[in-house]
């Protein structure tokens, strides 16, 4: 604080109630100044002021970054790019714009009258700032079944029909003991259950497709006609993933990120829906790459890009979910980093999913506990993913995640009232 005798500023504290409000969205803002009774139309105005975001443009050019600075600063906000941008020594750079959400919706036709590939930035700005706001529900309609994501914090519910998973392998390889151990989760209160059949922790081997649907036929086909949620198949491969839909999948959960075109093509023409997950190379080499410049970018980079070439090739947005991999070619750091900030990849305007149940990077958090033993910094993580902006949470233990999820969602609900 200060050298000053801190006392007059802590009585005038208690006097006038100061506090710093938290508020994490627009709704968030608007109820408070509502609490003060003010008129609605200045409730409204205010909100667009209340709101300071701070929003990441990549490979911006050298001329374009002072315009763009240039206009933000005649808004009232501001920019950060490369030092080099003044002297010229850097041909690009990345842009970190800082305004309220009211000086935002002004900026695209500002932009509009500049050169340089300013208007398409402007208006990735607020599709970007659009996406990441969305609060409201939207249903996901698989082949056969559907789910509301948005309302609450969900909870997707991992059934490993593998022999050599890093946390279950081998516990549910018996189809009946698999299928059983799905509706167990299903009356935990799983809104869509994972069925994976091939590994894909680090090191892992790859097995043959047709090793890999001899292990999901007989479970697929016991739970396609007992499960009320929508079942999610775990793989790589499309031939495995045609067979899984034709079997009763709705959901293709993709570790490879959509890679195979024959993978995209199956997408778009059977209106399965795809999650994409970021994971560089092969489950066997991934963690032999984790070096980034900066991994939120890059990650979230490689998921727009991906998103992008299967909508082109005609798979429907509203069916793609996105998944940053958490471990899946990152340290322990980088996962935690991407955990801590899932939220900004809502800005690509999908359903976010975070998988952190388990997983090697909670164990090196918590002084070294073994995978049978990370419990509660499974049920953490997903709570703190949930708070950040996850709609998805992928779990192994889905009862305590459940319980852990709804006292995140009652909180919410109570600052609505």
């Amino acid at each position: 604080m200060g050298e000053s005798d801190p006392s007059p500023a802590r009585a005038a504290v208690a006097q006038h109630r100061v506090r710093v409000l938290q508020v994490e969205d627009l709704a968030e803002v608007a109820r408070e100044l509502e609490r003060t009774e003010s008129d609605p139309e200045g409730v409204a105005l205010i909100a667009r002021k209340g709101r300071t975001l701070l929003v990441h443009v990549g490979d911006v050019s050298l001329k374009a970054s002072p315009l763009l600075k240039q206009e933000l600063l005649a808004l009232g906000g501001d920019a950060a790019h490369a030092r080099g941008i003044a002297d010229h020594s850097v041909a690009r750079s990345d842009v970190v714009l800082a305004a309220t959400v009211g000086q935002y919706q002004r900026l695209p036709a500002k932009l509009d009258r500049q050169p340089f590939h300013l208007p398409e930035i402007g208006h990735a700005v607020e599709f970007a700032i659009a996406n990441f706001s969305h609060r409201a529900p939207r249903t996901v309609r698989g082949p056969h079944r559907s789910v509301v994501l948005g309302d609450r914090p969900k909870v997707m519910g991992v059934v490993n029909v593998t022999p050599d998973s890093f946390s279950d392998g081998g516990a549910f390889l018996d189809p009946g003991t698999a299928v059983a151990h799905a509706e167990t989760l299903v009356a935990e209160g799983a809104d869509v259950v994972d069925l994976g059949a091939e590994s894909t922790r680090p090191g892992a081997a790859p097995v043959g497709t047709e090793v890999e649907w001899g292990r999901l036929a007989p479970v697929l086909a016991a739970l396609h006609d007992r499960l009320s949620v929508p079942i999610s198949v775990d793989t790589r491969h499309a031939v495995v993933a045609q067979r899984a839909l034709d079997g009763g999948a709705d959901w293709i959960n993709d570790v490879g990120g959509l890679r195979d075109p024959e993978m995209r093509r199956l997408l778009a023409r059977s209106g399965a829906v795809a999650v994409v997950m970021h994971m560089r190379g092969e489950p066997g080499s991934m963690q032999s790459d984790t070096i980034y410049r900066d991994v939120r970018d890059e990650v979230f980079g490689a998921l727009a890009g991906a998103t992008e070439q299967a909508i082109a090739e005609g798979v429907a947005p509203d069916r793609i979910l996105v998944d940053p991999g958490l471990g899946f070619g990152k340290t322990g750091a980088q996962s935690l980093e991407l955990l801590d900030h899932i939220g900004e990849f809502r800005s690509l305007g999908f359903p976010v999913v975070v998988g952190a149940s388990r997983k090697s990077f909670l164990g090196a958090a918590t002084a070294g506990a073994p995978v049978t033993d990370r419990l509660e910094a499974s049920v953490a993580a997903a709570v703190l993913g949930a708070i950040r902006g996850a709609e998805l949470v992928r779990a192994h233990d889905v009862r305590p995640t459940v319980r852990a999820l709804a006292v995140v969602d009652s909180a919410r609900k109570a600052g609505t009232r």
